[in-house]
């Protein structure tokens, strides 16, 4: 499993090699094979999504040691692999926004079963309307139960920034006040010594 790490981060950045060839390797682990899902696949996160591999189009699945469920979701990447140009885009919808997919891969990938906590919930609308499109009603409930929350934290969150740049700009224009008020002050001492000197003078 070491040296599938090794070839794992290597292959990370990897924009030229699509086939892969791992027949004779018969000592690679589960972990070893989850490792090698994540290199086309990494569902921890939704940058890490788009970061995997979208070169590699061909793997050789022998070495698969009977893990059906990795084997099919490294067989559903690669595939995706063979348009590079939008296999990041299309792995998101396929994976990321697919409540079972996603929790299908975030128990072999040992990582949160929810995305939808990254996206920032003014995005949401646009992401809900992808996600409607691509895998109907059921999946848009889904999505909606898990977000709802997150909207109204930052409904509540933009009111009350709005209410508190009221409250800041009215305590500013008293303050200014205040100051117009002191300056005033000041004018009318400064003009009743300059009498007084000349007077004394």
């Amino acid at each position: 499993d070491e040296g599938v790490a090794i070839l794992a981060d290597a292959l990370q950045n990897n924009k030229s090699l699509k086939t892969l060839l791992l027949s004779e390797n018969d000592g690679i682990s589960k972990q070893g094979e989850i490792m090698l899902l994540k290199l086309v696949n990494d569902v921890s996160s939704i940058e890490a999504t788009l970061q995997s591999n979208h070169t590699l189009t061909s793997f050789l699945l022998e070495f698969f040691l009977g893990e059906f469920e990795i084997k099919r979701h490294v067989e559903m990447a690669i595939q995706i692999n063979c348009s590079p140009e939008t296999a990041g885009r299309e792995k998101m919808i396929q994976t990321q926004l697919n409540s079972e997919r996603r929790a299908e891969l975030a128990e072999l990938q040992r990582v949160t079963p929810s995305v939808l906590s990254e996206i920032d919930p003014l995005h949401l609308p646009e992401v809900l309307s992808l996600l409607g499109q691509h895998h109907g009603q059921g999946e848009l409930y889904v999505a909606l139960k898990s977000s709802i929350a997150g909207v109204i934290s930052t409904v509540n969150r933009k009111q009350f920034l709005k209410q508190k740049r009221v409250d800041l700009k009215a305590r500013l224009e008293a303050i200014e006040a205040e100051i117009a008020t002191i300056d005033g002050e000041i004018v009318t001492i400064d003009a009743e010594i300059v009498t007084m000197e000349a007077a004394d003078a």
